[in-house]
């Protein structure tokens, strides 16, 4: 069976996290990309990463977020969030998460995430199961971009639909 790569959800900007100006609140962009990623993975592959928290001892964390706001998000427009895996190693992974409106396709935020492998016991990087890694050779999606600012200079120029990796 097939995994898929490229995951996506629609979601609708609610009130209480704008801004003043009925802008989505440049913080909460995370906690969107963030919660989204979480449902993505929990319906795509079945991967509950809280339970794997609580009974492997074992989680992801972020080691950086690099974000670029392109255009703002508004109140009640609705958005949809894509996220994929686009690098990863042994003990690590760099997933791309991008907002789009849904009606217009029109590209809004662009985000990559690193997370780090960790025993939650130690606080140390924990290498990734042989499953995990199977699953990884399945669904990473890389990006012709060797670094997030190249992949934003892309994402500038218009070239990158809601379709595209």
């Amino acid at each position: 069976m097939s995994l898929p790569k490229l995951l996506k959800s629609t979601v609708k900007i609610r009130f209480q996290d704008c801004d003043p100006y009925n802008h989505l609140n440049n913080s909460r962009y995370v906690d969107y990309f963030m919660n989204a990623r979480e449902d993505h993975v929990l319906d795509a592959y079945d991967l509950d990463v809280y339970r794997m928290g609580r009974d492997l001892g074992i989680a992801w964390v972020v080691a950086f977020n690099q974000i670029a706001y392109l255009r703002p998000a508004f109140l009640m427009e609705k958005v949809h969030i894509t996220s994929q895996v686009i690098k990863n190693t042994d003990s690590w992974m760099v997933v791309e998460f991008r907002m789009h409106n849904a009606e217009t396709g029109a590209l809004k935020t662009l985000m990559w995430t690193k997370y780090v492998h960790v025993d939650i016991q130690s606080g140390k990087s924990h290498k990734h199961s042989e499953e995990l890694m199977e699953m990884f050779e399945q669904v990473v999606l890389p990006v012709e971009a060797d670094s997030f600012e190249e992949r934003l200079a892309v994402a500038r120029k218009g070239q990158l639909a809601l379709s595209q990796s």
